[in-house]
């Protein structure tokens, strides 16, 4: 007689319940990482997200930890240094007897020897080379950090430049939808006047390719969209499915200063000139370092030595002897009197270097500073002009309907009409966009983007 393994009914009940719970829960989880997550942003927010998760400024700081432990490693050259040692030796002397003259001098067959030294030294004086090598760390531990505040300007900027680009696209799109929606408009009225008689074929055809390029541009607008948006999302740290959207940005008309302002600001502010002052006094402490070279040095030593004769280390009393010593060097390397010089000449001519590229990188500031100073005007004029062509462009695409709707004008002249609105529109978006950005380009470029 055969039986079947058949489950209870309850408890194949409970299994499939089980596992379709665990199916729900898997295809839940795979949904949160398929479907993108909407977020909005703002430019503060963005800024702010990309300097805490910039990977290139916890670099940079890494780097001004270095230069501070180095300059921690130029103080402790200062302090006294120290040594110890312990060690044991012993002696086997197969030939042990010496004979001299009339008398014969034997020794043992072994020996024992402990030894034992404790010494401390300290440099007095070096013609001041270790204060220097102090300073000149120092120094170099602020060019660290204004490396790394120029690195924040760098990566602020780029974040500012993504965030129109992106906002520019999505502005784009706006246009793109809302001129679908006209043109749909236009297809439907079109197409009942052809129904009436009133228009040919042709004219409803003109108005349907009017929409199909659009569309077009509307495909390459959200290919660019995705791009700026994944960009975006790596430079923020955020997670790469992110879509990010951005309300209006208020771009207030800004009172520009004279181009004079914005110079003094840049040749004061910049971190690349901050840094030439730096280098330059880096320079100067090395020339102090190498004439150094020629003074003479004064240092104090103090040892003290254990010497035992016996097996045992710590012997009894007349079977070791402890010797201490302390003394003053002075020492003076009167060679470096005709070996000197030439360093001492190579390091004023490193001097000299810094100060040239410091006139040099001035130079281009300057030229920096004025392109986008003109570039912000330019930018800010193209508005003016733009806010009037729309207002043209929104008259002539009024007066252009009124009169296809009258059968007075051809579906050319309507189609024109509103390409020309649509183009204004877009123009205009992108030019506020660019305003935007040229005026922030501005401010980096006088050193006060993060300031």
């Amino acid at each position: 007689m055969t039986t079947n393994n058949i489950p209870p009914k309850p408890l194949l009940t409970k299994t499939l319940k089980a596992a379709g719970c665990m199916a729900l829960a898997l295809i839940l989880f795979a949904a949160q990482g398929v479907f993108a997550q909407d977020r909005a942003i703002t430019l503060d927010e963005a800024l702010k997200l990309g300097i805490a998760n910039s990977k290139v400024l916890k670099l940079s700081q890494s780097r001004i930890d270095q230069a501070v432990s180095q300059y921690e490693q130029a103080k402790d050259r200062s302090l006294p240094t120290g040594k110890a040692s312990f060690g044991y030796n012993r002696a086997q002397i197969p030939a042990n007897s010496l004979k001299l003259g009339q008398e014969t001098l034997n020794l043992p067959t072994s020996a024992n020897a402990w030894l034992g030294t404790v010494s401390v030294n300290q440099l007095i004086w070096a013609g001041n080379k270790l204060r220097y090598a102090r300073e000149s760390t120092m120094l170099l531990t602020e060019v660290a950090r204004l490396d790394a505040d120029n690195d924040k300007d760098q990566i602020s900027y780029a974040i500012i430049n993504a965030y129109y680009n992106l906002y520019k696209v999505l502005q784009s799109k706006k246009v793109v939808d809302q001129n679908l929606v006209t043109i749909d408009a236009q297809i439907k009225q079109a197409q009942r006047f052809f129904d009436q008689g009133l228009v040919t074929k042709n004219d409803v055809l003109r108005f349907q390719l009017q929409r199909s390029n659009i569309e077009l541009n509307g495909i390459d607008l959200e290919n660019n969209r995705k791009i700026i948006n994944y960009n975006m999302n790596i430079l923020l740290g955020l997670p790469e499915n992110t879509q990010l959207s951005i309300a209006q940005i208020n771009e207030a008309s800004r009172e520009i200063a004279p181009l004079t302002a914005y110079l003094d600001t840049a040749l004061t502010s910049r971190p690349e000139l901050r840094q030439a002052d730096v280098r330059a006094k880096v320079a100067d402490v090395n020339v102090k370092s190498i004439k150094a070279n020629l003074s003479p040095t004064l240092s104090a030593s103090g040892s003290a030595y254990y010497v035992g004769i016996a097996a045992n280390p710590i012997p009894k009393n007349g079977n070791y002897i402890t010797p201490i010593s302390l003394g003053l060097t002075l020492g003076w390397d009167f060679g470096a009197l005709w070996t000197n010089k030439n360093k001492v000449k190579q390091a004023q001519l490193e001097r000299e270097e810094v100060s040239i590229n410091k006139g040099i990188t001035a130079d281009n500031i300057r030229n920096e500073v004025n392109q986008n100073y003109q570039n912000y005007k330019t930018a800010l004029d193209k508005i003016t002009l733009l806010q009037t062509s729309i207002a043209q462009a929104q008259e002539n695409n009024r007066i252009l309907e009124n009169k296809y709707r009258s059968n007075i004008s051809s579906s050319i002249d309507r189609a024109d009409a509103q390409t020309l609105l649509y183009q204004a529109e877009i123009n205009l978006e992108l030019a506020k966009a660019d305003a935007g950005l040229a005026y922030y380009t501005l401010l980096k470029s006088t050193g006060k983007l993060n300031k």
